[in-house]
């Protein structure tokens, strides 16, 4: 089969730890070169190939035999530290059987959250594809900390994704996707193949981060195929040990889960704002306001809003939310935590009047904001 006749022109592979130590302790090169097998297919076809890989710290156990450190977080960045060099080593080794090079990208969630360095990621990541060059991405867990880590890597590769402008996102686990149930309890548990809206019921599906078959470690994979099916990127979770699953996935056969793409796909400075900054604080709207911004595409005005968490600046990122706390929008606020305290429930006529200057009508302009739920 030609694979440059598939419709894909840039595809983000993302690989858990679970597939690339295939349920041991150490990485199984076996199945490494396996899936770097199939990645060079695609880019010997055409396709470029993008991938985001776990595996850093069980790369650097194995490679220090396994010490026994305290259980602290400078003990899991000295893993991955020493694990990073060793993991892209293997894989510089492996794609080199094809002719390859790679390239590594070690990303923290500072460098999404400055639209500067994000454009920057994205010319670096546009720069090795246009070379041939395979970039292989991983968070920075050497150096990176709560406050600046993106978390995991499936929403890593979601942001990948969007910094690349990637056709498909491929999350390979150890499950065959996702279930209406849970199969470890459920023996007729069934596989979802095609989703076409995350709503509620399905993040209950998702439950919560095991590891395992079944439903488990689901809600971050849910979490990513979100962000990127935004942006106009189909997804697909499968598992990793399928025979020939990348290609597979790439040629639209039925392989695991597929989330459809919006039709209609944020542009680039709301992709940015979804897939960047991380929110520094949250408002909570009255039942008008939510439907004003939720279904009449309007932007949020101070009269609609009912209280203020958190401490944020002029161009911080926030989380507009209902009174139950439910997340209905993500945007950047015209003003501070503080002023927005004041004018909270105030016509945008008395924003001047009661702060002594004014950056417009709008806490949160639409063309800063991006829906999440309606």
């Amino acid at each position: 089969m030609n694979l440059s006749e598939i419709g894909y022109r840039r595809v983000v592979v993302k690989l858990g730890t679970s597939v690339l130590t295939s349920g041991s302790l150490k990485l199984d090169r076996a199945h490494m070169v396996e899936l770097a097998r199939q990645m060079a297919c695609l880019m010997k076809a055409g396709v470029e190939v993008v991938l985001c890989t776990s595996g850093a710290i069980a790369a650097g156990k194995e490679h220090l035999s396994y010490p026994k450190l305290p259980d602290t977080i400078a003990s899991k960045q000295l893993l991955a530290a020493v694990g990073q060099s060793q993991l892209i080593l293997a894989w510089s080794q492996l794609f080199s059987i094809y002719d390859l090079h790679v390239g590594q990208l070690l990303l923290t969630r500072a460098d999404l959250h400055d639209r500067e360095r994000y454009l920057n990621a994205r010319d670096s990541l546009n720069a090795l594809l246009n070379n041939g060059i395979i970039p292989i991405i991983n968070e920075n867990d050497a150096v990176a900390t709560a406050e600046i880590k993106v978390g995991d890597n499936d929403n890593l590769s979601a942001r990948a994704a969007l910094l690349c402008d990637a056709d498909l996102l491929i999350l390979l686990t150890d499950q065959k996707g996702l279930f209406d149930a849970d199969p470890r309890k459920n023996p007729d548990a069934k596989l979802i193949t095609e989703v076409e809206k995350i709503d509620d019921s399905l993040r209950m599906l998702a439950g919560g981060a095991v590891s395992g078959l079944g439903t488990g470690g689901m809600a971050t994979k849910l979490e990513a195929a979100d962000i990127a099916r935004r942006a106009g990127i189909e997804v697909v979770i499968a598992s990793g040990h399928h025979k020939d699953v990348i290609q597979n996935v790439v040629c639209k056969k039925p392989v695991g889960t597929h989330f459809t793409a919006l039709e209609h796909p944020l542009e680039s400075r709301k992709q940015w704002i979804l897939a960047g900054p991380k929110a520094r604080g949250q408002v909570a709207l009255d039942s008008g306001a939510i439907t004003a911004v939720t279904e009449k595409g309007r932007s949020l005005l101070s009269k609609g809003i009912t209280k203020v968490t958190g401490k944020f600046l002029r161009g911080d990122t926030i989380e507009l939310i209902d009174t139950n706390g439910k997340v209905y929008a993500k945007g950047m606020s015209r003003y501070s935590s503080v002023d927005v305290d004041k004018i909270a429930g105030k016509h945008s006529d008395n924003i001047e009047e009661v702060l002594g200057y004014d950056y417009g009508d709008a806490v949160v302009h639409r063309n800063d904001m991006v829906v999440l739920s309606a």
